[in-house]
């Protein structure tokens, strides 16, 4: 009797073991990724009398739950200081925070949160859908993007196109163009 109450003990400490081993592999996959501000970068091209004009901002925070083998609780959730737009151009990049265009006292963030994680076509490629806020307008926005894996995270590379104008960007600008294409090039590690 007495080897058979042993030999649960030590069954149920191992079971126990077990599962906390288990937890806590989980908790470390799940845990959330935070971009690394100095290795990422949001960049934009539109075209400005016919010239492309590129430009990027900064000041981007996320907090992104990724793991390719448990893609279907993977989230993004990202903003970035609209504040910080450049183009290159003082003078212009003035003019860009004013009300016209991203109206930066008003709105200071731009964002773009997840609804859904989907498996891509080709290898660490994964689709995007969720929400671009910019401004007061919120729109469903989808995407592909690769995510190769570096040491604690990922590179996350994606790009998209918008039209200004949906967002109320620019106002009734004739000489930009209303296609803006996004660029994102995003290192995330474990926070």
């Amino acid at each position: 009797m007495g080897v058979n109450l042993t030999y649960k003990v030590k069954k149920m400490r191992l079971f126990i073991v077990s599962m906390l081993l288990l937890v806590s592999a989980s908790s470390l996959r799940a845990q959330a990724l935070q971009a690394v501000p100095g290795s990422s970068s949001i960049q934009f091209k539109i075209k400005n009398l016919g010239v492309s004009v590129n430009g990027k901002f900064t000041g981007l925070t996320s907090i992104i739950q990724f793991d390719p083998a448990a893609i279907a609780s993977a989230s993004i959730q990202a903003q970035v200081d609209a504040k910080t737009v450049n183009t290159g151009i003082d003078m212009r990049d003035d003019h860009l925070r004013e009300k016209d265009y991203f109206d930066v006292k008003n709105f200071p963030v731009i964002k773009l949160v997840s609804t859904k994680i989907s498996v891509g076509s080709r290898k660490d490629t994964w689709n995007f859908s969720g929400k671009l806020t910019i401004k007061e307008t919120t729109l469903d926005i989808s995407f592909p993007f690769t995510a190769i894996p570096v040491a604690g995270g990922f590179q996350f590379k994606g790009e998209f196109t918008i039209n200004r104008r949906d967002f109320g960007v620019g106002g009734g600008s004739f000489t930009m163009g209303d296609k803006v294409t996004v660029s994102l090039d995003v290192l995330a590690t474990k926070s």
